[in-house]
C-alpha cells in the first residue's frame, strides 16, 4: 500500500520582512492529479499542492521568487513542474530529474522554459534507493556534457555518509554540485562524522553548493529542531557564497510532525543573525544558481 502524506500546514509569516528578490530554492509541485497523475511505483501520495497554492505560500512568507524541484510522486515526468515554470518565467526556475537517454533537444527545450538543473538520488536505506522515481547517479555521466553546455548544475539527494565514497565520482563530472537538505543524515551523528567534514571540506572548495533546507528532516525535535542548528551553522562558517534556502513545501514523506513553513524561515534568520549572509544565501546565492536577473 502506498502511504499517503499529511497536507501542509497553514504557514505563519515571519516577523521580520525578507529582502527583496528573496528565493526558496526547494519546493514542490504536485498535481492536480486529475490533470497530472502521479506514478503508479511512487512511493508515497501527496496531497494535492499545483501552483496556485504554492505561489500562495511564497507570497505570505514574501519570496519573490522560487525553485521548484521535480518530486518522485511525479516519477520521471516532468509536466507538472514545467507547467508551472511556463506559466511564471519571470519568478520560478526549476530542477528536472531525466534518465541518460533523454534528448539534447528535450533539454535545450526545458533549459528555455526555466529548467536549471537535473536531480539525481544517491539515498539509500537498506541497500536500495529511498525513494522511487529518482534516477540513479549514474545516469549523470551521460548527460553531464549536455549540461555543462546548458550551464546546469547536479543537485543530489544523498546522506553524507555516503558522500567520501562518492565525491571521486562528483568531481568527475566537472560540474557544480548542490547537494539537498544539508546533507540529509540524522543529526544525532553530530558534525564531526566523515560524511559531514567532507561536504564542509567540498563547501569551502568552492565546486559543491548546500541547501540549508530540511531541518525537519535531520532532527526529529520539533518545532525548533535544536540537532540541526550545529550542521547549519558549520556550514555557514565554512563558505556561505555557495549556500541557498529552501523549506520544503509541502514537505512530502515527512517523518514526525509536519513543520511550518514560516517557522523553518524564522529558524534560518534565527540560526544566520548576520544581515549580509541572509542576503548571500537568499537573494545573491541563488540569483547566481538558477540565473534570475540581478
Amino acid at each position: 500500500m502506498i502511504p499517503a502524506c499529511l497536507p501542509p500546514r497553514a504557514v505563519t509569516p515571519p516577523k521580520v520582512p525578507l529582502p527583496p528578490n528573496a528565493c526558496d530554492t526547494h519546493a514542490h509541485v504536485f498535481g492536480p492529479s486529475d490533470r497530472f497523475p502521479y506514478a503508479e511505483d511512487r512511493s508515497y501520495t501527496p496531497p494535492d499542492a499545483p501552483l496556485e497554492k504554492y505561489l500562495g505560500m511564497l507570497d505570505a512568507l514574501g519570496f519573490a521568487r522560487g525553485v521548484l524541484v521535480q518530486g518522485s510522486a511525479h516519477g520521471h515526468d516532468n509536466s507538472a513542474m514545467l507547467d508551472a515554470l511556463a506559466r511564471r518565467p519571470d519568478r520560478l526556475r526549476g530542477v528536472a530529474v531525466a534518465d541518460g537517454d533523454v534528448s539534447r533537444e528535450t533539454l535545450r527545450r526545458w533549459n528555455d522554459i526555466g529548467v536549471r538543473g537535473l536531480r539525481f538520488n544517491h539515498f539509500f536505506r537498506d541497500g536500495q534507493l529511498h525513494y522511487r522515481g529518482g534516477v540513479p547517479l549514474s545516469a549523470a555521466q551521460t548527460l553531464a556534457p549536455v549540461m555543462a553546455e546548458l550551464g546546469w548544475h547536479l543537485q543530489l539527494w544523498i546522506d553524507v555518509k555516503d558522500l567520501p565514497d562518492t565525491i571521486p565520482v562528483l568531481k568527475s563530472l566537472n560540474l557544480p554540485v548542490v547537494i539537498d537538505h544539508m546533507g540529509r543524515t540524522d543529526a544525532r551523528a553530530g558534525t564531526g562524522m566523515p560524511g559531514f567534514q567532507s561536504l564542509l571540506r567540498a563547501v569551502v572548495e568552492g565546486w559543491c553548493w548546500a541547501k540549508l533546507s530540511g531541518a525537519h528532516r535531520i532532527s526529529q525535535q520539533a518545532p525548533d529542531y535544536p540537532g540541526a542548528r550545529p550542521f547549519h551553522e558549520a556550514l555557514v562558517r565554512a563558505n556561505p557564497d555557495v549556500l541557498v534556502w529552501g523549506g520544503d513545501w509541502p514537505h512530502p514523506r515527512v517523518e514526525g510532525e509536519m513543520p511550518d513553513a514560516g517557522h523553518l524561515l524564522e529558524l534560518f534568520q534565527a540560526w544566520t543573525p548576520d544581515q549580509v549572509t541572509q542576503q548571500k544565501i537568499l537573494v545573491a546565492n541563488p540569483a547566481r544558481l538558477y540565473g534570475f536577473p540581478n
